[in-house]
This record gives structure tokens, C-alpha cells and sequence, in this order.
């Protein structure tokens, strides 16, 4: 059933601890024979290059000179394609392992501020109180207006136990907070479980190459810990941003016996793959929920619509993120490596979530706390709202994504428990349980 896991990425934004995207390791590959008109435009560009090496006013790095270009060349094309120098393809090898040094924080650059995407649960940013939605303004007292995300990154990694001081801007307050947080190892537990009186309880926070292996032991620690007589489960999968994709097929297959997980398509034919799921189901068929919210993204995305269009489990929630592209890290040695999106990925009815996302089968807002009513359009993320995303097949006006909130504690949290509800038969609904014979073709 295992299935060692190839760097393929499934997830969303390259940010301060990083977000992982689908995609495989390859070797630099043998260019298209270019025509004359492209040695043309790459002559204009050594020329350029050349002038401002020789009239700038300052003497330029011409390192940093060819870094930037290749940033901004890589950028028109879409969010989640980038060039990652030797010490970012070290730290995304580092990320995969589920283990790195910093603050637990995913984020990105808005408006020349760093905005944080979301606090990974249980790290030191969400334990100093650090919210999605907050725009980092100074790190140690020094601007952050005139960095680039990378330089804002480094300049908030640090020795572990050593104190870092973050000016944050939020919404709906009049002056800047500081917070004072303490650098330390970020040790991501792949999978959380525990038993919610008879229902099993497994919360995904992100596809590394852990997580697997967690979730088998979790179903195994909770069907020993209520005897067998647990009356069905819940996967959450909101927050969660994605990551291997290799794990997000496994993690699909552990409650499939057979059927197409996911399948990817490139520019050409030849690039095309299918996944399907083997025999054994771990949890043998028991009832099943899967929470998604606007920040459940791509790897998060491939389990929910596998288990949805297989009538194996009911998805409850609100519309996720809505990343459907396959980015493929390209190893360039020394030089380091280039993520590139090369495909999309489509659920087994054969349906493209790019810019779309993953409908619930129930539809259950989430309700907000008070102080963080005045923030919903901030909470609300959706790859439709990133600019320069590749547009969906599926893709219309409404786009995609919502709000990106769970609440702390498990009474407050409003889908989680009708999810035990509809599992206890306590609710009923025409989508709980789900009928396999009407699963959509693949």
C-alpha cells in the first residue's frame, strides 16, 4: 500500500516557511531549438544587461542582477512557478521531511509588505497570537518596504530559542502591534487524531513525506484505544496548503479499494499520468466525513474530490482553495533548482478544480468569533484572487475559495460538529451517507 514518495508537490504559495506545490524531481531537460527571433529578444537582453552592469549609479551584484530576472521571467507566468537558489532548494528538500527551523508562519508579498497566508497550528507564530490576514511591516525594527520575500524570510530565520520582534499591521486596529516571538525547530506532526466520543477524529495539517505513515499509525492508536467500535471518522483537511503529492495519492488510497485517484496533464499527450488506488481499505468501510475550507489547497484537494466523486466519504464545509496545477521542481545542481508549473490535475470524474475548488456535498459556515467579524473578506482566500493564476476550465464569476478558519476549541467549531452529528444520526441529510453505486464515472 505504501508508496515511496517522489518530490511531486501539490500545494500553494512558496512563502516564509513555505507551501509546497505538486511536482517532481528532474534533471535539467533538453530544450526546444529555439528560432531567431528568440536569440534576438536574449541578444536584447545581454545587451541591457551589459548597460547596467557599466552606467548604473551604483556598482550592481551581477548575481543578484540575473537572479531578479529570472524571478521576473518565472513570474509572468504564474504564482507558483519560481527559482529557487542553492539555500531555497535546501530548505524545500528540508520542508519535505516535515521538520525546519522558524516560526511556523506560511507567507507572501502584498502591497511591499509580507503578508502572512496562515500560522501553521501549534508552532511559535500562532502561539504568540500571529492571525492570517496580518501584514508584517518590521522584523527587528527594520522595514520591511524594499525587501523581496526572500530577504524578508532570511532576515526572520534565526538560532533557535533566539527572540525575534515582528511590527504587525491588522485590520481594524489603528496602530501597529508588536510581538515578540521566539525562534525555534518546527517539528510538523503530519497528522493530529484523537477520538471524539465514538467518531475517530484525524486532522491532515500537511502533505510531507511523514504523513502516510502518521495517519496509518493514527487509525491503528484510535481503533485499539474504542476497541474496534468507533461509529465511523472524520478527515480534516482545513488549512491545510498542500504539499507531496505522492502522499496525497496514498493518503486517498488508504480508504479506496479500487478506482482513479487523480490524473495529471501536461502541454503534451505524452505528459499525461493516472493514479489509482490499490485494494484495502483501512478503516474497512466505516463512515466517513472530509472538512474542507478556503484553505484546504491542492494535495488537500486531490483526497477530498477522490473520496467525494467515489461516494466514499460526504464533504462538508465551504468551497476550497482551488489550486488544480502540478509544479515540477527541475534540479539544477549547483545552481540550485527551478519549480515549474507543468500540468493540472483533474479529481477521477475527470474534472479540473483549477480556479473552481471542491464544492461540499453540505455547505456549512463556519461562525466567526467577534473580534474577527469586522475580517471576513481578509480570512477569504482562493486561488481565483491570485494574480496571474492559470484560469480553470471550470472557472466562472463566483471563482474560487472561502473563509480559512478553524476555531480552537472543538464546540466552537460548527462543522466539525455536525459532522459528528450526521456520523452519530443525530442529523440527517439526503448526502450522508454517500451511495457508491452513484459515484461519477472515471
Amino acid at each position: 500500500m505504501y508508496r515511496k514518495a517522489s518530490l511531486v508537490f501539490a500545494g500553494a504559495i512558496l512563502g516564509a516557511v513555505g507551501t509546497i506545490g505538486a511536482s517532481q524531481v528532474l534533471k535539467a531537460p533538453q530544450a526546444n531549438a529555439a528560432g531567431s527571433e528568440t536569440y534576438r529578444q536574449l541578444a536584447i537582453f545581454g545587451d541591457i544587461f551589459e548597460r547596467v552592469r557599466a552606467s548604473y549609479v551604483e556598482q550592481p551584484d551581477d548575481r543578484d542582477l540575473v537572479k531578479s530576472a529570472i524571478g521576473g521571467m518565472l513570474s509572468s507566468l504564474d504564482p507558483h512557478s519560481a527559482y529557487l537558489d542553492p539555500d531555497d532548494a535546501q530548505e524545500m528538500q528540508t520542508q519535505t521531511r516535515g521538520e525546519f527551523g522558524g516560526l511556523g508562519i506560511e507567507v507572501t508579498m502584498e502591497n511591499e509588505l509580507v503578508k502572512v497566508v496562515a500560522p501553521m497550528f501549534g508552532t511559535p507564530a500562532e502561539d504568540a497570537g500571529v492571525l492570517a490576514g496580518d501584514f508584517i511591516s518590521k522584523i527587528d525594527g527594520d522595514e520591511v518596504r524594499g525587501l523581496s520575500l526572500q530577504q524578508a524570510v532570511e532576515k526572520m530565520r534565526g538560532p533557535v530559542k533566539t527572540p525575534i520582534v515582528l511590527e504587525i499591521i491588522r485590520e481594524g486596529r489603528t496602530e501597529p502591534l508588536e510581538v515578540t516571538i521566539i525562534r525555534d525547530i518546527i517539528k510538523v506532526q503530519a497528522v493530529k487524531w484523537r477520538t471524539e466520543g465514538d467518531v475517530g477524529y484525524m486532522r491532515v495539517t500537511t502533505f510531507s513525506q511523514q504523513t502516510y505513515d502518521d495517519l496509518r499509525a493514527a487509525i491503528e492508536e484510535l481503533e485499539t484505544e474504542s476497541n474496534g467500535e468507533l461509529t465511523g471518522y472524520v478527515l480534516d483537511l482545513r488549512l491545510n496548503p498542500g504539499g507531496l503529492l505522492d502522499q496525497a495519492i496514498n493518503v486517498s488510497d488508504a480508504f479506496l479499494e479500487e478506482g482513479l485517484i487523480v490524473s495529471t496533464r501536461g502541454r503534451d499527450d505524452g505528459d499525461s499520468r493516472r493514479f489509482s488506488a490499490r485494494d484495502g481499505d483501512l478503516v474497512e468501510g466505516k463512515p466517513m466525513v472530509v472538512l474542507i475550507n478556503g484553505g484546504s489547497a491542492s494535495a488537500s484537494e486531490i483526497v477530498a474530490g477522490a473520496l467525494q466523486d467515489h461516494r466514499r466519504a460526504t464533504v462538508i464545509g465551504t468551497q476550497s482553495f482551488g489550486k488544480g496545477s502540478v509544479q515540477t521542481i527541475i534540479n539544477l545542481g549547483d545552481a540550485g533548482a527551478l519549480r515549474l508549473t507543468t500540468a493540472l490535475y483533474y479529481t477521477p470524474a475527470g474534472v479540473s478544480i483549477q480556479g473552481k475548488g471542491i464544492t461540499p456535498d453540505i455547505t456549512v459556515e463556519q461562525t466567526l468569533p467577534e473580534e474577527l467579524q469586522d475580517r471576513r473578506d481578509d480570512l477569504e482566500r482562493g486561488e481565483s484572487d491570485l494574480r496571474g493564476h492559470i484560469e480553470g476550465e471550470e472557472e466562472d464569476e463566483t471563482g474560487s475559495g472561502s473563509i480559512a478558519f478553524v476555531p480552537r476549541e472543538a464546540e466552537d467549531d460548527d462543522q466539525l460538529q455536525y459532522a459528528l452529528s450526521l456520523i452519530r444520526g443525530e442529523e440527517t441529510h439526503e448526502a450522508f451517507p454517500p451511495d457508491p453505486a452513484t459515484a461519477l464515472p472515471n
